[in-house]
């Protein structure tokens, strides 16, 4: 067997990598009460988490705004721990077609929680479409071209979006 230094290297900055992404989780706050600074939003949010848990129901969509390192992420993952809730992350620039966002809205869980970060850059064809499946809870989908396309609705389980 051939030996492939650059492959080896790969490899091991990858298992590097996660060595000290787990570290770093570590030393995240994993609640709200370990979340330094923000006392305003982290009350606000408490109150709206516990008032949802008292409902036995979905967190109503948070829309996080603030510049690159006040905690946005980290936020969104305190909610979903606070909540006792699954959490799926991407970015917006990682969602290119309406089938990107199709394919993980229709895999997310009841009460869960769908985190898009950088989501001002979202294209103008899924800010719609992820409109719909914030407000109905469906997704519309366009089956064939021309005069003999049509939409469907698809439901989807309810979730709390966080951007």
């Amino acid at each position: 067997m051939e030996h492939n230094e650059s492959n080896e290297q790969s490899i091991l900055s990858s298992v590097f990598q996660r060595e000290v992404d787990a570290q770093e989780n570590i030393l995240r706050p994993q609640y709200l009460r370990e979340f330094q600074g923000q006392d305003r939003i982290k009350e606000n949010l408490s109150v709206f988490i516990r008032a949802a848990l008292g409902r036995k129901d979905t967190l109503d969509h948070v829309f996080l705004i603030g510049p690159p390192g006040l905690g946005k992420t980290t936020l969104a993952s305190i909610i979903a721990n606070e909540m006792g809730a699954e959490i799926r992350m991407t970015s917006a620039p990682a969602l290119e077609k309406p089938k990107d966002l199709a394919g993980i809205l229709t895999n997310v869980t009841e009460g869960s929680i769908f985190f898009i970060d950088e989501i001002h850059r979202l294209r103008p064809v899924l800010e719609e479409m992820l409109y719909i499946a914030m407000e109905d809870y469906e997704i519309d989908w366009v089956i064939g071209q021309g005069p003999a396309a049509r939409t469907i609705r698809i439901p989807i389980p309810k979730f709390t979006l966080i951007g």
